[in-house]
């Protein structure tokens, strides 16, 4: 039986990006399929939740996020540039990096290399070593780590951009339907699975449905 599930995940969300490197252990490790389907940030898609939230909120999101960093062993710091762009915390301006790296997701899950290039490029985002990641060779290295080549993503994109930006759109109308518009989402068999705390609930779920490690290749000659 083949297993597969969906993934809404943003380039902006820092818990996308501490899910990325289990979830990308989990289909290699078994036999899943991760369906990636790249959605905007909240800040694009929903500008008026920051403009209500609870001043509580953001501090609180600072220190979970350290913390989480810190328990999983993974390195974090806020995006230098952000990639969502704004003017005195007003989203509702032009957002060419964000859109971008979206549409970059969607062109890396067409090609078959979709939770790979999450993983490489958020990781060149949110890791804290790299300053102005939009900038030079970092993307492309993040890229080709994960087996594509960025010049060939971008020029796909360019001769078809509406066909990207209605992908994108799809996600986003499929998340809300599947029961959540937050990231990173999980959704098997119709069930959501939202937060990056959640992936142990969601392998407990594909176990139920038959989840199995895939086969490893084993040496067919003698060894010395």
């Amino acid at each position: 039986m083949s297993l597969s599930f969906d993934l809404y995940w943003s380039f902006r969300s820092p818990y996308s990006y501490l899910a990325a490197p289990r979830l990308l252990e989990l289909e290699q490790g078994f036999e899943v399929a991760c369906r990636v389907r790249p959605v905007y940030p909240l800040a694009v898609r929903t500008p008026e939740f920051f403009e209500q939230r609870d001043p509580l909120w953001v501090g609180y999101l600072l220190r979970d996020v350290k913390r989480e960093a810190d328990f999983l062993g993974l390195p974090i710091a806020w995006p230098r540039p952000d990639p969502v762009a704004s003017q005195a915390g007003d989203y509702r301006v032009p957002q060419p990096h964000i859109h971008r790296l979206t549409h970059l997701g969607v062109a890396a899950a067409e090609a078959g290399c979709g939770l790979p290039f999450l993983r490489e490029v958020s990781a060149v985002i949110w890791s804290g070593a790299v300053e102005n990641w939009h900038e030079g060779d970092h993307l492309a290295g993040a890229a080709g780590r994960a087996g594509l080549d960025l010049a060939e993503l971008d020029a796909r994109i360019a001769a078809d951009p509406d066909r990207y930006a209605a992908i994108v759109e799809r996600n986003q109308s499929d998340q809300r339907a599947a029961g959540h518009w937050g990231v990173p989402l999980m959704v098997f068999q119709g069930e959501p699975f939202f937060g990056q705390d959640r992936i142990d609930r969601l392998i407990w779920r594909l176990r139920q449905a038959g989840l199995k490690a895939r086969r490893q290749d084993r040496p067919t000659g003698p060894t010395a």
